[in-house]
């Protein structure tokens, strides 16, 4: 797939007429329908006025090729972390109903148990050994203090997950960060939970929450990791086709 191409096709072209004479005549050419100029992003000539001028330092800095599909995936993970703090905030207001609520729940829990014994026996369920059930037996018990700082524990946690889709949307360096401590801080405790029962749910978040902390550990140099901060502000300027034809006229030069 070429990301350039379909990030251009969604956004438009990125054109750019540095000052600089050397530099301006390998981004400009003149054709039959008038002026047109060089794609930053996919390289291709575009006709038409350029949509920014002025020195080369200052041009936009526009992700190209393996940048461009990193940027993709951060959005993909930044999307995954937003709906997943909707569920814990739904979650989160679900147990300060159900504290609110708990006496008229649990007389219909202990009503509507009896009446679904002889449906799960029939499937071969044994309803009194159920986790779930166990569960919910469990959460009668715990006070309504415990209640509200498991659903203030769960809230916050929710949020912590809408500042990581933020970092991540935005593509900050502080939200590649605290995605991975975030992320990694959790990973114990997911790891726990499938010792306890593994689910295929439970198996695809700790899969996917792993393969985020390493890529983003990985390709995004944090941590001081293939050379930290510095190495990855120098490959964005190389991957930058201003910095590209810079060097080309170096090198003729």
């Amino acid at each position: 797939m070429d990301w350039a191409l379909r990030s251009c096709s969604w956004h438009g072209h990125e054109t750019y007429a540095p000052d600089e004479p050397e530099l301006r005549e390998r981004l400009h050419v003149e054709t039959a329908a008038g002026e047109a100029w060089r794609c930053l992003r996919c390289a291709n000539f575009v006709p038409g006025p350029p949509t920014g001028s002025g020195p080369a330092d200052h041009a936009p800095e526009v992700p190209r090729g393996r940048l461009l599909r990193d940027r993709v995936i951060m959005r993909v993970l930044a999307v995954e972390r937003f709906l997943r703090a909707l569920v814990l905030f739904a979650a989160a207001a679900a147990i300060f109903r159900f504290r609110d609520d708990r006496g008229s729940i649990q007389q219909a829990f202990d009503a509507e148990l009896p009446l679904l014994r002889p449906l799960a026996s029939q499937i071969g369920w044994n309803i009194d050994d159920s986790k779930a059930v166990q569960w919910i037996d469990k959460a009668f018990d715990l006070s309504e203090t415990t209640l509200v700082w498991i659903a203030v524990a769960v809230a916050v946690y929710g949020l912590s997950q809408v500042v990581e889709s933020v970092g991540l949307w935005l593509m900050k360096r502080w939200g590649e960060y605290f995605a991975v401590v975030a992320t990694s801080a959790f990973l114990p405790l997911e790891i726990y939970e499938l010792t306890e029962k593994v689910t295929a749910l439970r198996a695809c978040l700790l899969a996917i929450n792993v393969a985020a902390v390493v890529w983003l550990i990985w390709s995004k140099r944090l941590f001081g990791i293939r050379g930290g901060g510095a190495a990855y502000a120098d490959e964005h300027s190389a991957e930058s086709l201003l910095t590209v034809e810079r060097a080309a006229v170096s090198e003729a030069a």
